[in-house]
């Protein structure tokens, strides 16, 4: 039987607990960071550090391939000790002290040792801060609190590019001024994130750590290899952005076209929360799903410019309908002691799919060309939402 946390602490914006607004708005000012870094880092890498095209992608797959396995862990860590805020601490610590020493940077390799620190950071506190987020929500309005969460995220993906256009404006390309300025909404996180979040700890006959090993639910199981099955279809953004170059949008348009859709995704996390909230979870989660086939599909056939700018905006719908509900879905299928472990356990399996699926997609759109690539995503995409659709799947746990 599921328990059910102790009851969030206070009440904020949106009929959202304290802590929820206040991780909100800790990854906003994360994600300012780290977006006033990595749109310039290749550059950085190349023309600053004279690292090779390879070695950026080396870096990058080395970094995201730490953070997935760090998820994983965490999970398991987080409900074994039964804490959440700590490893959370801990994670956008570790990542706002390392992330601006790039800008220290005099080697290629150094860059690789900064963003593996920064990507380890990353791995730590996702899981234990999905769990704190699902401790500190009302069961009904779990959908509403990771759409927030998911939409103050994009919103920092906003402004970190439009704060670092405005640097370089001022500071021309001093990238390295840049890079050390990035620590300044770093520690704000940090700081938001010690002052104004607290622990929610489970009842007083909460389990012990041999008793939160326990096997996941079926269920959950169930549902991760869905997961896993869509997000081999799901590839990488950039190949979107080379879409758009193919029909005819120029280079000097991509960073606004880029911003559509991050607009678009901050607007709907909401949302899309809430209707998963009132209609249920499986049903948005499949329209989600079936958005993204649609997108996909458009992608594959799209002929001019406009219809790649109305494309983007159509795709950002598939986020608000997903990204949130996915996370809410799973506090609904597993009790609060095991919840970081099945986060963990999703941020993995969406992890290890990542670079097969990217893989599959470059070779099919340079082998085939854009339509059977697209629509091989497509193809994934409606299985996925099929089989999410008639499997006796979801029994919630409740009290």
């Amino acid at each position: 039987m599921r328990r059910s946390p102790a009851p969030p602490r206070a009440i904020g914006r949106f009929g959202l607990s304290r802590n929820v607004v206040a991780l909100g708005l800790v990854s906003l000012l994360t994600d300012v960071s780290s977006e006033m870094i990595y749109p310039l880092l290749p550059l950085f890498l190349i023309s600053v550090l004279g690292a090779s095209r390879t070695y950026v992608g080396l870096i990058e797959g080395v970094a995201e391939s730490a953070a997935s396995l760090t998820k994983l862990f965490s999970g398991w860590l987080s409900d074994w000790l039964g804490q959440r805020k700590r490893l959370v601490v801990a994670g956008y610590t570790l990542s706002t002290l390392s992330r601006p020493l790039v800008g220290l940077a005099l080697a290629p390799w150094h860059v690789l040792a900064i963003r593996f620190t920064d990507r380890l950071g990353k791995g730590l506190r996702t899981s234990p801060r999905d769990a704190l987020i699902a401790a500190s929500t009302d069961q009904a309005i779990m959908g509403r609190a990771y759409g927030f969460h998911r939409s103050m995220d994009h919103l920092g993906a906003i402004a970190g590019p439009l704060l670092t256009l405005g640097l370089l404006g001022l500071l021309g390309e001093r990238l390295r001024m840049i890079f050390l300025l990035a620590a300044i909404p770093g520690i704000g996180s940090v700081l938001i994130l010690l002052t104004r979040v607290s622990e929610v700890t489970d009842s007083p006959a909460a389990p012990t750590g041999a008793e939160r090993m326990t096997p996941l639910d079926p269920d959950l199981m169930r549902f991760l290899l869905i997961i896993t099955l869509f997000a081999l279809g799901n590839s990488s953004d950039a190949f979107l952005l080379l879409r758009a170059q193919d029909v005819g949008v120029s280079v000097a348009h991509l960073p606004i076209l880029w911003m559509v859709l991050h607009l678009v995704k901050a607007a709907m996390g909401v949302p899309g929360g809430i209707l998963s909230d009132v209609r249920g979870r499986r049903g948005t989660l499949v329209a989600g799903w079936l958005v993204y086939a649609l997108a996909y599909v458009g992608f594959a056939l799209a002929a001019r410019t406009w219809q790649i700018w109305g494309l983007f905006a159509f795709y950002g719908l598939y986020f608000g309908l997903s990204e949130g509900v996915e996370r809410a879905l799973i506090a609904d299928l597993v009790p609060p002691e095991r919840w970081a472990r099945a986060f963990g356990l999703y941020h993995f399996c969406l992890g290890v799919a990542a670079l097969p699926s990217s893989l599959l997609m470059g070779y099919l759109y340079q082998r085939f060309g854009p339509a059977p690539a697209f629509t091989l995503g497509a193809i994934l995409a409606v299985a996925s939402a099929l089989l999410l659709a008639i499997l006796p799947l979801f029994r919630p746990c409740h009290t």
